[in-house]
């Protein structure tokens, strides 16, 4: 049985970034792997412009304070100003770019207007409330990097250089799947001793989010031929096959037997809790990943396991996640044999640091428990607790999108 840090490399280790690229419009790269660096060919800004409101000055005229300006002319952004002479200022507006001769911006707030004439009451330094050309980006400034997941302010950076378009990773296919005959789709009534699916819709919802083409392939009846059929077309249509439930060792239990006779096994079970049953293996060409079926450990070993895996497969060059330290509010007092990670909610405590509040039922059925919470709290194996000392936690923010 490997530990959760074994597993997480055996992973990374095995997973292949894609290398098949596509060039697709700006507009469409949300969420898309970047396979080709950006550099820019321009300057960001691509001219000096004033940072807020107020007045363009020569910081010369104004080397005592209450000095008092004639006002000759106003510029808006996207305006072009004229050179500014001697003992005269430009109304202008927060974006617009700073006339020739000025060389300072005095905010509204430290002047008053009296017809033409703008009294400056705070003597300005040179080059106040002036953004310079170039301050952001320079030409010839690799501003994206290959492997950079765009995201709305990466989308944003691309757009400020004028890029129109991305080369970006062809989109990681994802085929997925449930096994158990107790499972009914929400919307069916409930047969005696069944209940409804929920993994389906959560591992829906985690794979859309990190931006995977998503092959969903619904419930699988608990029987050896329908799970090796399930499998065969999942390998047919996609580089991955995620699926919940069916890995342990029951009689019941298809899903790893039916994978080693397709293809092979690599990797199962993992010492953490919850979700003890974790496979990995190939089927031809297509990776294989098989989680517990249980609801909190679908939801945990996908965060902490499938989503690292994923993402290096979709040619990303940031994979894992960050964790953070906490005070516990809380007692642990019994070491365990397993990593645990529980759900915890972050609340402030008396000296300002973040505290962490586990749910009180850390059942790996109580899925209520994973949207109470703002994360994990990460348990070694034989690590005790005490209220007040520090932990190690993982925000959600870290391991879902």
């Amino acid at each position: 049985m490997l530990t959760a840090t074994e597993l997480l490399q055996e992973l990374l280790n095995r997973a292949r970034p894609l290398d098949l690229v596509e060039t697709v419009e700006l507009s469409k790269a949300y969420n898309r792997i970047l396979a080709n660096g950006l550099t820019s060919f321009v300057s960001v800004p691509p001219l000096d412009n004033t940072a807020m409101d107020g007045y363009a000055v020569r910081s010369g005229d104004c080397r005592q304070p209450d000095c008092k300006l004639t006002v000759t002319q106003r510029i808006a952004a996207g305006q072009e100003g004229k050179p500014l002479g001697h003992g005269e200022a430009a109304r202008i507006f927060t974006g617009a770019p700073i006339p020739p001769h000025a060389d300072a911006v005095v905010m509204q707030e430290d002047t008053a207007l009296e017809d033409t004439a703008v009294t400056i009451y705070k003597a300005p330094h040179p080059g106040e409330n002036i953004r310079r050309a170039g301050e952001d980006i320079r030409p010839g400034t690799d501003v994206l990097t290959p492997g950079t997941r765009l995201r709305g302010a990466e989308l944003g950076l691309a757009a400020s250089i004028g890029a129109t378009e991305a080369k970006v990773v062809r989109r990681l296919k994802v085929a997925m799947f449930s096994t158990g005959n107790e499972l009914a789709e929400p919307g069916m009534p409930l047969k005696p001793g069944q209940i409804y699916n929920s993994n389906r819709a959560t591992l829906a919802g985690l794979l859309t989010g990190l931006g995977v083409e998503v092959v969903d392939l619904g419930v699988v009846k608990d029987t050896y031929d329908a799970t090796r059929s399930a499998l065969e077309k999942a390998a047919s249509r996609a580089d991955v096959i995620l699926t919940t439930g069916g890995v342990s060792v029951g009689e019941e239990d298809h899903v790893k037997a039916a994978v080693e006779q397709l293809g092979r096994i690599d990797i199962w079970k993992v010492a953490m809790k919850p979700g003890k049953p974790v496979v990995y293996g190939r089927i031809g060409e297509a990776d294989f990943i098989g989680l517990p079926g249980n609801p909190v450990s679908a939801f945990a070993t996908f965060c902490l396991f499938a989503r690292p895996f994923l993402l290096k497969r979709m040619g990303a060059s940031q994979v894992l996640y960050r964790a953070y330290p906490v005070r516990a509010a809380f007692d642990w007092p019994t070491p365990g044999k397993r990593r645990e990670f529980l759900r915890a909610h972050l609340v402030a405590g008396a000296d300002g640091a973040g505290e962490a509040r586990i749910y009180p039922n850390q059942g790996s059925g109580v899925l209520t428990s994973a949207v109470w919470a703002d994360g994990f709290v990460d348990i070694e194996i034989g690590q005790t607790v005490l209220r007040g000392e520090w932990v190690r936690f993982i925000p959600f923010s870290e391991v879902v999108e």
